[in-house]
């Protein structure tokens, strides 16, 4: 089935219109027959519809050619869709159906007065242009709606040709978008992908003797052999192809027509604003783009760091500049670096953002620099029937389902990384988990993390199914279940990971796959197999604290000449900033003010007394930080003269809500309060500053960054006094979680 073939239906059932309407009298002024829809298209499948109208002047009465024209329609044995209506009728339908005017703008003549259907056709178009602003909303909320009941043609186990996202619907969507005059699409990508869905369509009527668009598994087999292709997987493969590929043009004609649509009307061209985001990105429409101040040739993370904050913001990354970037951008160093490191987890587990972004990754070749593995799960379809999506489009799922259990373990880098892979080993001849173990762990390497984080990512990918497994099928009390965990899993903290994963994968799976019941067991064999872990490692929640050095005071600081002493000096993918003064409330909420001002990513920070001073050192990702600007900055802000609070919040955006806790056990001098949160500027500040106001002192701080996630812990005091009491600790968290959330 070819495009040729269509048009020749086509010229057959253009023919069988005309001749009726010839037999039936029709005038050759002041009425014509035309067709819409699909037929109007030029696009009719074996046993698509002719959708025809017979249309008529406001003045000219159809009389018995009504009644008449469509006999000998229906006795060729053509499924019939008619109407008769007069041209203000049809403009009025259109203005009161959006269905109806998506139709008419297919519009085409068949026969009768050629002058009539072209001044329809032009008020149809007009009429269009002219509303498109007030009527789009109405037909996007239809197209979301659409695409959420029936779900993706690349991804869903059974899909429907016509009504999915990247079907058939989609692409005639896609025309309306481009009659308005608003945005463009490119042409020849759209074209391509529309004609070979058209052509397995006309497979799947051929082979099924009736009108039908969802493809059932047992048709694959058929499309092949009509397509040429090897097998029911190739075939598989080649339509969803096609499908993403119209599902991604559409998703990003879609944004941009929602930046057309939020912008006032101009009457001329504007010049894009460029919003910056991080160093080499910026935001512009809508869109993650280059700025222009780094140059790709000789950055190596600027993919990964656009791509991360176009996911986090849930914004449009610019195929265009995707496609620059492959091209110009030098590999990235093996190992990674830490920062593309953190950017990859940051990426993983920025959420729903993260679909449209992997979507334009994969389409623009991005994958293949940052994951050339993912070419094994590419959609590759499920051998089970309970997975609701292809390999491929689960593992994303999976990473979005695990970014929100990120508060729930200690390493969140470990997690999102593990499930990027857990299915990396589908396809293979051998049992995934198996397969999957030794390339899991080979990317962790290559991604930079120590041998022992391999090892835990190899063994997460290996056993991603053993809980589920013994949960539903073994007694979660017998001491050999729990034996049989705690013999493949052997640290707490790989439990931890590895019941998130769990939880992440089923319910990414189905909705079925992780019920209440399902989700009790694997719960109550984690809480027994941690307890044997714990007590075989002599783990507690306490924590190691590391011994703070003793740091020599400068001279200035020392003989009253400065109040502050910062310096800066060069570390790991980073400088390192360590800051001295006089100790009091607020010293550290303010050197926080400070680096979330000058929007300088924290990616860990320890602090400390010595003596009557205050000294805190914090590693951030800039390079070539002027010290004397940072420390004039510095005391500006603790003299009052710079109020960095409403600046501050200003920078900050909403993530999961955040986990304030006590340890009162963690130690006997201090009350320990653990905080998980997004990272994100001024956080520190302002759990900081809720702890200044509270009169409270911070005797040493540890601030980490895993990926997406702050892991900040406080040893408070009361000032010239201990740990806190019950009610004070209680008063801190409550208000650092109220400031937070």
């Amino acid at each position: 089935m070819t495009h040729a073939e269509r048009a020749d239906r086509t010229a057959r059932a253009d023919a069988l219109c005309r001749g009726a309407y010839r037999e039936a009298g029709g005038p050759e002024s002041g009425a014509c027959l035309v067709a819409v829809g699909g037929y109007g298209r030029g696009e009719l499948a074996p046993y698509s519809d002719l959708d025809v109208v017979l249309v008529h002047d406001d003045d000219v009465d159809p009389g018995s050619l009504a009644s008449t024209l469509w006999y000998p329609l229906w006795d060729s044995g053509h499924r019939l869709d008619h109407s008769v209506r007069s041209a203000s009728e049809m403009l009025a339908a259109s203005a009161a159906d959006l269905r109806v005017a998506l139709g008419l703008l297919d519009l085409r003549h068949l026969a009768g007065d050629p002058n009539l259907t072209l001044r329809l056709r032009t008020n149809v178009l007009a009429a269009w242009r002219r509303s498109a602003r007030e009527r789009l909303p109405e037909l996007a909320a239809m197209v979301r709606h659409r695409h959420e009941l029936v779900g993706e043609l690349a991804h869903v186990a059974v899909p429907d040709l016509k009504e999915a996202a990247g079907g058939l619907r989609d692409a005639c969507v896609l025309r309306a978008l481009v009659a308005t005059w608003l945005v463009d699409v490119p042409h020849v990508e759209l074209e391509r992908g529309r004609q070979a869905l058209l052509d397995v369509r006309d497979l799947l009527h051929a082979a099924s003797g009736r009108p039908v668009d969802r493809v059932g598994p047992e048709a694959w087999a058929q499309i092949a052999a009509g397509t040429g292709l090897p097998d029911a997987e190739a075939a598989q493969r080649h339509v969803r192809r096609h499908g993403r590929r119209i599902a991604h043009l559409s998703r990003l004609t879609w944004r941009r027509t929602e930046a057309v649509l939020a912008r006032p009307r101009t009457s001329g061209a504007r010049r894009p604003r460029l919003e910056p985001l991080a160093p080499g990105v910026a935001e512009s429409s809508g869109e993650v783009v280059l700025d222009g101040r780094v140059d790709p040739a000789r950055e190596p993370l600027l993919l990964l760091r656009a791509a991360t904050e176009a996911a986090e913001r849930d914004l449009v990354l610019a195929p265009a500049t995707v496609a620059r970037l492959v091209a110009e951008g030098p590999a990235l160093p093996v190992p990674w670096p830490e920062e593309g490191r953190h950017l990859l987890v940051r990426l993983l587990a920025s959420g729903p953002g993260l679909l449209g972004v992997w979507e334009t990754l994969e389409e623009t070749g991005g994958l293949d620099v940052l994951l050339p593995e993912w070419e094994r799960i590419r959609l590759l379809p499920h051998a089970s029937v309970v997975h609701r999506f292809t390999v491929d489009r689960h593992v994303v799922e999976t990473c979005v389902e695990a970014s929100r259990l990120i508060r729930r373990v200690r390493r969140p880098d470990l997690l999102m990384v593990a499930a990027l892979l857990h299915d990396i080993g589908k396809g293979s001849l051998v049992e995934h988990s198996v397969a999957g173990e030794p390339v899991a762990r080979e990317v962790a390497a290559r991604l930079g993390f120590v041998p022992e984080d391999v090892a835990v990512v190899g063994l997460l990918v290996r056993h991603h199914l053993l809980l589920p497994g013994l949960a539903t099928s073994r007694d979660v009390d017998d001491p050999a279940t729990v034996a049989e965990v705690t013999g493949r899993v052997t640290s707490p903290l790989a439990l931890e990971l590895l019941a998130a994963l769990t939880e992440a994968d089923a319910r990414a799976t189905s909705e079925k796959a992780w019920t209440s019941w399902r989700a009790g067991l694997v719960d109550a064999l984690v809480r027994r197999a941690a307890v044997e872990l714990c007590a075989a490692a002599g783990e507690d929640v306490t924590g190691a604290t590391a011994v703070d050095p003793e740091l020599p005071v400068p001279v200035a600081l020392a003989d009253g000449s400065v109040t502050v002493a910062l310096s800066v000096e060069p570390s790991d993918d980073g400088s390192r900033i360590t800051v001295m003064a006089h100790d009091r409330v607020g010293l550290l909420a303010d050197v926080a003010a400070l680096l979330a001002l000058q929007r300088l990513p924290v990616r860990g920070a320890r602090a400390w007394s010595q003596g009557d001073l205050g000294v805190s050192r914090w590693e951030v990702s800039e390079v070539d930080l002027e010290p004397a600007v940072l420390r004039q900055q510095l005391e500006a802000i603790a003299e009052g003269r710079i109020d960095p609070g409403g600046r501050v919040r200003r920078l900050e955006t909403a993530g999961l809500d955040p986990s304030v806790v006590v340890r009162p056990e963690a130690s006997r001098h201090a009350t320990v309060l653990e905080v998980r949160a997004a990272d994100r500027p001024g956080l520190l500040h302002r759990v900081l500053s809720v702890v200044a106001g509270l009169g409270m002192t911070v005797r040493s701080a540890h601030v980490d960054t895993l990926g997406p996630q702050a892991v900040d812990v406080f040893y408070l005091q009361e000032l010239g006094a201990g740990a806190l009491a019950e009610d004070r600790a209680a008063s801190a968290a409550h208000a650092v979680r109220a400031a937070l959330t």
